[in-house]
């Protein structure tokens, strides 16, 4: 009877910690001002852009960088650009570990690692997380989420774990399958939660060409699959394109800025 009551104080103690030290990481986080917002444990710093379009938000997401890259001095200028073609508000991210985002309980997304950080469930769930504390804090019905690489391929399994959280997606040079590519277990990707993936939601799949890291046969199969369960996703090829900066090619931007102004229809009904 001892031993039980001591584990489970030992159990609470240990989980009332965890809620102080989460609690304590919110306060610091906000008491940094508009350019970080806290989400799933960590402070994360964005950058936005701004729109005059009511209910609208863009949201774009990187992929995987060296640990302590900027990655918000390569997006914003492509956050301005996109939200100069949309007159929507614009933000752009900093996962845990990049730019001056922390890395609480996440690790960055560093290539080679073991492990597919991206395709695990405590990522996607933060995903989730950090974009509905955007949508709220924004104030946005209508969310267009851009994902490049690791980016995409989260966004795809985010969009079947909560299928009311975003209307529009671009998928830039991800992978939807990582059961193709690993045998490792417990991991999520798109094909996994693609029943739960709403019709509704409008998908755009872009590849480049000459992608050696995501290669063209990894998004024309997805997109394959995708029209196989019913949905209506555009196809866009960049020719020549490489993996680095592919969200950032003028083929992405168009099709980007023709799905984004295609919901503000909807908006205005």
């Amino acid at each position: 009877m001892c031993k039980k009551l001591i584990l489970t104080l030992g159990f609470c103690t240990l989980i009332g910690s965890q809620v102080f030290a989460s609690a304590k990481v919110q306060e610091q986080c906000e008491a940094k001002g508009g350019s970080f917002i806290y989400a799933g444990g960590e402070c994360i710093e964005f950058y936005k852009a701004d729109g005059d379009t009511e209910g609208a938000l863009n949201i774009l997401i990187h992929g995987s960088w060296p640990e302590g890259t900027n990655t918000l001095a390569r997006y914003t200028p492509f956050a301005d650009n996109i939200a100069m073609a949309t007159d929507v508000i614009t933000v752009a991210v900093a996962l845990p570990g990049y730019s001056k985002s922390s890395s609480n309980k996440l690790k960055p997304l560093i290539k080679g690692g073991k492990t597919p950080l991206a395709s695990t469930k405590e990522y996607v769930k933060f995903i989730e997380e950090l974009v509905t504390a955007l949508k709220n804090k924004y104030d946005a019905s209508v969310v267009t989420y851009v994902g490049h690489s690791a980016g995409a391929m989260m966004g795809a399994t985010m969009s079947g774990m909560n299928p009311d959280l975003i209307q529009n997606i671009a998928l830039v040079g991800g992978r939807y399958d990582v059961h193709a590519i690993t045998k490792e277990k417990n991991l999520i990707s798109a094909v996994d939660v693609l029943n739960n993936i709403s019709k509704d939601m409008k998908i755009t799949l872009v590849y480049g060409t000459k992608d050696s890291i995501s290669q063209p046969k990894v998004t024309t199969d997805f997109n394959a699959l995708l029209i196989k369960k019913g949905f209506s996703p555009k196809l866009v090829e960049v020719k020549g394109g490489e993996h680095v900066d592919l969200d950032m090619s003028d083929e992405s931007v168009k099709a980007i800025t023709e799905m984004v102004e295609n919901s503000k229809q909807k908006l205005k009904k």
